[in-house]
């Protein structure tokens, strides 16, 4: 088996009743320049592990085995391992991976539903790429090594801008890709030519958040949307102004992205207990957390954050008064922490919801921030068309007039803000 190095990224939380996040890099970075900054953001009781993959970071490199191949399958296996070299005496841990990262984790979490009590993936797939594209790009990085890769992964990794405004964090991601051992990468192309669990995505016994890069060539939304699609519990996310390593170039909304998922998946891992009883969280009926009055609004908050900014969200707490604050708090607990957290429809889908009831009630300004939200949420401007077209039938052809007027602004000004 492939021997991985972990690493304890955050140990803040290293005392008793503390929970294990794993977190795995994208082919050709190393752990610590990907996830630290992300890691950084999570709450306190969480413990960090970072695993590097072989020949990256502080993996030792693969060691030739003729005739065998390195498999998705058995990376995943060499991740537990580590895992368990580290902190001996976990029983269950959370996992969140990036690209090839992502797809180990979904084969973790398929092979140890036992271990697994919730995955992440970011800029990943259920497949990912071609056979043949893998294979040439081992071939090559064998032969000429990884600097031949620079050029090519600051264009995939990167959305345009990033590198210009960040070059301490890019600086160290192409430094690792630069110096990752040559045969390892190829090993790791070879294992992505061979993987594809895309007929095993409905036997996922675990909540999966899965998170796209609004820019990201490599592993489009598309390809996360179809990971959603397939596992019987999960949740969508497209993170703006990202491509294809959204945990470096994004870490606090990774980090908000993170707890809020993992909050929600302790309180609905299922009878069993498991996670929700470690964490101290009762579940209803329903499945939901059941959470104090405060917990329910600091779940609302989180969430109305990531849906309509931080911007927005501070403007509208600058702005509340004695009169104001207890509407404030019942749209926070009522609107964003009992309606938008609930796990039955993902994101997109209630802001389609939502942009409909504003046509319909004619709530022209609710209805432009929520174009804004809904844009936040991954729905697309063709998406956004058809639903107002579906208003003109059914709410009246003069409301929808008004809605696109109102979007098509939205959505110019979006365009203008680059």
């Amino acid at each position: 088996m492939t021997t991985l190095t972990a690493s304890l990224l955050s140990t803040r939380s290293a005392g008793a009743g503390s929970r294990v996040l794993v977190v795995l890099p994208s082919l050709g970075t190393a752990v610590q320049p990907l996830w630290q900054y992300a890691a950084a953001q999570l709450p306190g009781d969480w413990t960090v592990v970072g695993v590097d993959l072989p020949g990256h970071g502080r993996s030792a490199p693969v060691e030739p085995r003729e005739g065998v191949a390195v498999t998705i399958d058995e990376l995943a296996d060499s991740v537990l391992s580590a895992v368990r070299g580290v902190l001996p005496d976990v029983q269950t841990f959370s996992v969140a991976g990036d690209s090839v990262g992502g797809a180990i984790a979904l084969q973790l979490a398929l092979a140890h539903p036992e271990v697994v009590d919730a995955a992440a993936v970011f800029c990943t797939g259920a497949k990912i790429g071609t056979a043949e594209s893998w294979e040439e790009r081992a071939a090559l990085v064998e032969k000429a090594g990884t600097p031949t890769m620079v050029s090519g992964s600051a264009e995939r990794w990167f959305a345009p801008g990033f590198i210009e405004a960040n070059p301490v964090v890019t600086t160290e991601l192409l430094h690792s890709l630069q110096d990752a051992d040559r045969f390892s990468y190829a090993a790791v192309c070879r294992a992505l030519a061979a993987f594809d669990v895309r007929d095993q995505l409905a036997s996922l016994q675990v909540p999966v958040l899965a998170v796209a890069g609004e820019h990201d060539q490599p592993t489009p939304p598309a390809s996360l949307q179809a990971i959603v699609d397939g596992v019987p519990n999960g949740r969508f996310e497209v993170v703006i102004d990202a491509a294809h390593l959204v945990p470096a170039e994004a870490p606090e909304v990774t980090g908000r992205l993170l707890s809020g998922f993992l909050a929600e998946a302790a309180g609905t891992t299922g009878a069993a207990g498991g996670a929700a009883a470690s964490a101290g969280v009762g579940v209803t009926a329903a499945g939901l957390p059941d959470l104090t009055r405060s917990q329910v609004h600091d779940a609302g908050m989180t969430v109305r954050r990531e849906v309509l900014s931080d911007e927005h969200v501070d403007r509208a707490n600058a702005a509340i008064t004695d009169f104001t604050r207890d509407f404030q708090d019942y749209i926070s607990r009522y609107a964003w922490g009992e309606i938008w957290t609930r796990p039955g429809i993902d994101r997109r889908m209630r802001s389609a919801v939502t942009l409909t009831a504003m046509v319909a009630g004619g709530h022209d300004e609710e209805l432009a921030m929520h174009v804004r939200a809904a844009v936040r949420n991954g729905l697309t401007r063709d998406e956004i068309k058809e639903i107002l077209l579906q208003t003109a039938v059914y709410c009246s052809v003069p409301s929808a007039n008004t809605a696109f007027k109102i979007a098509a602004q939205v959505l110019a000004d979006l365009d203008a803000e680059g």
